[in-house]
């Protein structure tokens, strides 16, 4: 396939965006360093009420910078961010990469044991937190079991707008930490004690790596994707190409997803301050803020996952709130289920794409375009410069006739270097094709369309073979929330000795219905083959398990389900 035969070329529904776009890459800090020169005093954030102007977050960067230079960071050291959303998270990381240190994301959430798994594997040596309870407990303990050398402690109380400075403490003294004096603990704002000059480091866009982004990839195991400059600031640009242009206006980004996640890294912290968005955030998500914040500051973009959709379309009050500023939406990390999207565009007005990535390509691959046609069910059309192949997934060669089912696999600029210190893993996932490119292998099975629309079809391992019949849990999953009393369903196989898997249905329903196994398979008869038709159906009536960044999980409760049997 060549660049002239490619399906999707042309269909993007709009003039400005050239599939063939240059992208001449630069250091990630580059983003940061522009939008401070162009619009210094403009709003870059607001957290909690408390609102920074770019040159604001850009002279705190500088001097953490100096600060963390004169610690001793130089090129190529990993420093971990153990952060939740707030101006710290994006001080530190600009600061980290202007000096040539590698970012390394830990999740606040990880258990103590994963969290030294990941400060080991990655040889971190620095980690940047704040002083609240949950969050320094355990990075105490890490800094005396693990290689870390240092730990950087950030006021919560600092970045709270008057008069929440004042009452945290005191509302909230139990969730303050109790930290005393240790030479190996280190407070941010005696770093930031400077005039800013720190001294630039000399990047290779092209082979340094910016983001140590762990990830279970496609086997499970977590890793390091190893993310470059020129592997983020491509994917970014790339992004960017499908938002509408502002027209001079500045424009804001929700921010409620977080940034340790690798799509709001990209999508909601690094795009917007390319595009010198305001950028709005609360710690973690939480429905009620959430909606409220939309509902006070208008924004006008959202990046969220089909689970965050849902949940406000659930709500019991959502009238109440005015939603109709939001005028594009982007879902990702999961399937965006047909029926969220469209009612979530009738409560708002907005129009909301699914997209598609991965941690191993910075993370965003595919989207459907917002000025074409906004295929739902769909991830849409390869990002510019990205070039999508479906590939027997069993002989991992032979390129699958259009329509036909076959691992998706991505090439382009914002494919990761690899995996850290595990060349085996790397190998499995990156190869090089005949002209030198290399070709990342998803372990996802989709299909392509005659105009290059492709749809995932499921996961490669998530893949029920029951009688021998190549079952999908997303359609399964497709055709259950048709039903108006479905809130929330996960599709799994579990073992079975004649068989050899069975599917099965977890459901939440929605408040105050009601809804049979009988009645279900009823509704579901014309939708759904006999093999894809569950066998076993549980109706539950507490929230499904969802991941870290609030998907839902089918990893989880399928490993609750065989905890049951042992």
């Amino acid at each position: 396939m060549t660049e002239h035969s490619y399906p999707w070329i042309g269909n993007y529904g709009s003039e400005t965006l050239d599939w063939s776009m240059e992208i001449d890459p630069k250091p990630v800090f580059s983003f940061l360093e522009e939008t401070v020169s162009r619009t210094p005093q403009a709003a870059a954030l607001d957290f909690m009420g408390k609102v920074y102007s770019w040159a604001e977050l850009g002279d705190l960067a500088d001097k953490f910078a100096r600060g963390l230079q004169n610690l001793g960071v130089r090129k190529g050291v990993r420093v971990g961010l153990f952060l939740p959303n707030c101006p710290y998270f994006i001080i530190a990381y600009y600061a980290v990469l202007k000096i040539g240190g590698t970012v390394v994301n830990f999740n606040p959430l990880y258990a103590q044991s994963e969290l030294e798994h990941q400060i080991e594997d990655s040889e971190t040596e620095i980690m940047v937190t704040l002083d609240l309870a949950m969050l320094f407990e355990k990075m105490e303990k890490c800094l005396s079991a693990t290689r870390l050398e240092k730990l950087i402690i950030c006021k919560f109380t600092d970045i709270l707008a008057f008069p929440k400075n004042l009452l945290f403490p005191i509302v909230k003294g139990k969730d303050m930490a109790k930290i005393r004096p240790q030479r190996r603990v280190v407070w941010f704002h005696d770093l930031i004690d400077n005039d800013g000059d720190y001294t630039p480091a000399e990047i290779d866009v092209m082979d340094d790596v910016a983001v140590l982004q762990y990830t279970g990839g496609t086997t499970g195991v977590p890793k390091g994707a190893m993310l470059t400059h020129c592997n983020l600031y491509s994917n970014v640009l790339q992004a960017y190409a499908h938002f509408p242009d502002p027209g001079g206006k500045q424009e804001s980004m929700v921010a409620v997803l977080p940034f340790f996640h690798v799509f709001a890294m990209t999508v909601t912290m690094n795009l917007a301050i390319h595009a010198g968005m305001k950028i709005l955030t609360i710690p973690r998500f939480e429905l009620d803020q959430t909606l409220k914040l939309i509902h006070k500051h208008k924004p006008d973009y959202m990046a969220a996952v089909p689970a965050i959709f849902n949940a406000m379309n659930n709500h019991k009050k959502i009238s109440s709130f005015n939603l109709k500023s939001l005028k594009f939406c982007i879902s990702g990390g999961a399937p965006l289920p047909v029926e969220v999207k469209k009612k979530f565009e009738e409560k708002t007005g907005a129009v909301v794409v699914e997209g598609y990535g991965l941690t191993e390509a910075s993370p965003v691959t595919h989207v459907n375009p917002p000025c074409g046609e906004n295929v739902a069910g769909s991830i849409g059309l390869p990002l510019p410069r990205t070039v999508v192949e479906i590939i027997d997934y069993e002989d991992k060669e032979t390129p699958m006739p259009m329509g036909e089912r076959g691992e998706v696999c991505i090439r382009g600029p914002q494919v990761m270097k690899g995996y850290w210190n595990k060349p085996e893993a790397t190998a499995d996932v990156l190869r090089k094709t005949e002209d030198g490119e290399m070709r990342l292998y998803t372990g996802d099975i989709g299909i392509m369309d005659e105009k290059g629309y492709v749809y995932i079809v499921d996961r490669i391992k998530d893949m029920i073979i029951t009688n021998g019949y190549n079952v999908y849990p997303r359609n399964i999953e497709e055709g259950i929330y048709q039903h108006p009393s479905v809130e929330e369903c996960i599709v799994a196989g579990l073992p079975h000795p004649q068989r050899g898997e069975i599917v099965k249905a977890w459901i939440k329903l929605k408040e105050g219905r009601e809804l049979s196994a009988d009645d279900l398979k009823t509704f579901l008869e014309d939708k759904l083959s006999k093999m894809e038709m569950p066998k076993l159906i549980e109706f539950r009536d507490e929230p499904l398990p969802k991941t870290l960044i609030g998907k839902l999980s089918r990893k989880d409760i399928v490993a609750q389900e065989l905890e049951k049997k042992s």
